[in-house]
């Protein structure tokens, strides 16, 4: 019976498998120290196979290089002996909820979600360290082997989750800060779908380092934008006042981003508009000059600053809506060639005027536009105003996002303020703003991963357009515990669990009474990540002292429960977090039944063969027991034995 591996992924021997599959005779195999012989790269014998001249030894080329980067890539491929602890006391409707949210070192979680999350996530945000002079970043230990580096991981990190200041007086603040973003991004990246998309907010300090590095792991060719956020209308400055940042964006596979669909937000004010609209047209149906009089007078009652009012020239109507009688004359380019057909006046039957530099559309697109009911010309009293085109509102009420926009950074402040307290965490993210990037990339049923999510903003903004549209996005957010020195909220991690938890009881207040309010997730479990389930003999038998026959038998920490061991089967068996977990008990044994029946998984002693075949009955698509959890041996033995009789296709494994 095969057992789980129980650690993330090797992706550098995940790399060696793919190229080997390639090219086979660059593969080698060379014997470590303990003896234990490992395939390798014969990498002179690769660069050869890569090129079509004989290959001597390095040359220069354009790369992006900094001191740490080789041993910042060996951590990302190292795997870790982790997992993940259910939290039900910190969680919110942990049974039915989708969403996630870990508490732990970020690096360690993208590792953990590798397999169960691979290629599924649309939408990653990003607020990183800004690498100001005072911020925080990981200490990430980059000074040892992968073999090392495994092995640590076993244990608890004795010096917590690392976070140290990144001053401007350390000779590698640039270097620190690409060795710890770097890793995290190319490990974000095998999380993205094919047309999946990552945005990243940062200033001035590192945009042009990340920018680089964002090229190297996504490719210069998946770059989407660089774009500009004014979050205030002046600053003090010696000599420029910087009072924006940016939001980098790139695309995993950017033609498979554009197949997806075009990016379209809506225009600000053009909703309010066209419900305006539509109580005029119920108040004076079929009567378009009042409907205008009227759409005129509300114009002018709005103050200039209304975005509503950008969209005052939207004031004629007809049955097919509301419009603006835009000029169709073709651009003064010189051309004699514009076309120049006559258009007849609906009611004298005369040729109407024509612009000097002639028509901006031929006589095919002007026939087409005449032959629609009602016609998509606007014409005046007579043949001697020359006619316009009917641009109308609902048709162009959306647009392309823009890369520089305006929006005060100070609201966001008071947001997290109203639900937390003040002074608990400087410079979030408005959730409007992220609440439009959601809107922009993602479906109805899309995933959203922020793994830095510091006070909380992407949740939150993620529940704002499932409220909105009674949508079912699902969010995973991580935050290390990054303490405060504080007596209320002790680490980063509580404020934005806090936060999350106050924005779902605001939300689900405001909606009491509205139709599909019940159907909103506004829960999330929590997930923190630990060392692993399983005691050191299970990882380093030869390290550890064998004289205990327990240690041989039950390889699980005595402080573990039945469903810590489920999550770290589920994490090891790739299969979602988020999905339904039912307790039920047969025989007397617990057993958790995880989506219907795709898991069942009983960690109980003393099962027997009566168990197993009552277990076996309901034909479960895997199943998972504890090592040392079997009765006598022969039941072990019998266990698969059991299930092909009774139910051919179950998968079974042990822990």
């Amino acid at each position: 019976m095969e057992k789980l591996k129980l650690h993330s992924p090797d992706l550098t021997q995940a790399n060696i498998d793919k190229l080997a599959q390639l090219f086979p005779n660059c593969v080698t195999e060379v014997r470590d120290a303990a003896g234990v012989v490992k395939r390798s790269i014969d990498f002179d014998q690769l660069r050869q196979e890569l090129s079509t001249s004989i290959v001597e030894g390095p040359q220069e080329r354009y790369q992006l290089n900094w001191p740490g980067k080789r041993e910042a890539l060996l951590t990302a491929n190292a795997p870790i002996a982790k997992t993940l602890r259910p939290c039900r006391d910190e969680s919110v409707d942990f049974d039915a909820t989708k969403n996630l949210f870990i508490e732990g070192d970020n690096l360690d979680a993208l590792k953990l979600l590798q397999e169960t999350y691979l290629n599924k996530v649309k939408l990653i945000y990003i607020d990183p360290p800004y690498n100001t002079g005072n911020d925080f970043v990981y200490e990430d230990d980059f000074a040892e082997d992968s073999d090392a580096y495994f092995v640590r991981s076993n244990q608890k990190d004795d010096r917590g989750n690392r976070m140290i200041a990144n001053t401007e007086s350390n000779g590698r603040i640039h270097s620190d800060w690409m060795s710890m973003i770097f890793p995290r991004l190319k490990l974000a990246r095998n999380l993205l779908r094919d047309d999946g998309v990552i945005f990243i907010s940062i200033d001035d300090n590192e945009v042009a380092n990340l920018r680089k590095i964002c090229d190297e792991v996504f490719g210069d060719e998946n770059f989407v934008s660089q774009i500009v956020w004014q979050r205030s209308k002046k600053g003090d400055a010696k000599l420029v006042a910087k009072v924006h940042e940016y939001i980098l964006c790139f695309a995993k596979n950017k033609d498979a981003l554009v197949e997806a669909g075009l990016w379209r937000r809506k225009k600000d004010g053009a909703a309010e508009v066209l419900a305006q609209y539509a109580q005029f047209k119920a108040q004076f149906p079929g009567k378009h000059d009042q409907i205008r009089s009227a759409m005129q007078d509300w114009y002018r009652s709005l103050n200039d600053s209304d975005p509503r009012k950008a969209h005052k020239h939207y004031n004629w109507s007809d049955d097919r809506g509301l419009y603006f009688a835009a000029d169709f004359a073709g651009p003064d380019d010189g051309r004699a060639s514009r076309p120049r057909h006559d258009i007849l006046h609906p009611v004298t039957g005369k040729p109407c005027k024509k612009p000097s530099t002639g028509w901006r559309w031929d006589q095919a697109k002007t026939d087409w536009a005449l032959a629609q009911k009602p016609v998509r010309i606007h014409f005046g009293p007579d043949e001697t105003t020359i006619p316009n085109r009917k641009s109308y509102l609902e048709e162009i009420s959306v647009e392309p996002y823009p890369s520089v926009f305006y929006r005060d950074g100070r609201s966001a402040t008071l947001e997290v303020e109203s639900l937390v307290g003040k002074g608990w965490f400087p410079f979030p993210k408005n959730t409007d703003v992220l609440a439009e990037l959601i809107e922009l990339v993602t479906g109805p049923d899309d995933l959203i991963v922020d793994f830095f999510a510091g006070s909380g903003s992407t949740g939150h903004a993620v529940w704002n357009v499932n409220e909105a549209q009674r949508s079912k996005r699902r969010f995973i957010l991580v935050q290390v515990p990054e303490p405060t020195g504080r007596e209320e909220y002790k680490t980063i991690a509580e404020i934005s669990k806090e936060r999350i938890r106050r924005a779902g009881k605001a939300i689900k207040q405001a909606t009491i009474g509205k139709q599909g309010a019940d159907k909103l997730d506004l829960g999330f479990r929590v997930l923190k990540i630990d060392s692993s389930n399983m005691k050191e003999v299970f990882y380093t038998p030869d390290a550890v002292s064998q004289d205990l026959l327990s240690d041989q038998v039950n390889n699980i920490r005595e402080d573990r429960t039945s469903e810590d061991l489920l999550f770290q089967v589920l994490l090891d068996w790739g299969v979602d977090l988020a999905l339904p977990i039912a307790q039920e008990t047969i025989a007397g044994k617990a057993v958790y039944f995880v989506d219907g029946n795709a898991l069942a998984a009983c960690f109980d002693e003393g099962v027997s063969e009566d168990f197993v075949k009552l277990l076996a009955r309901r034909e479960p698509l895997r199943v998972v027991f504890r090592d040392a959890g079997f009765a006598t041996d022969s039941v072990k033995i019998n266990v698969e034995q059991i299930f092909k009789l009774m139910s051919p296709g179950t998968e079974v494994k042990t822990i």
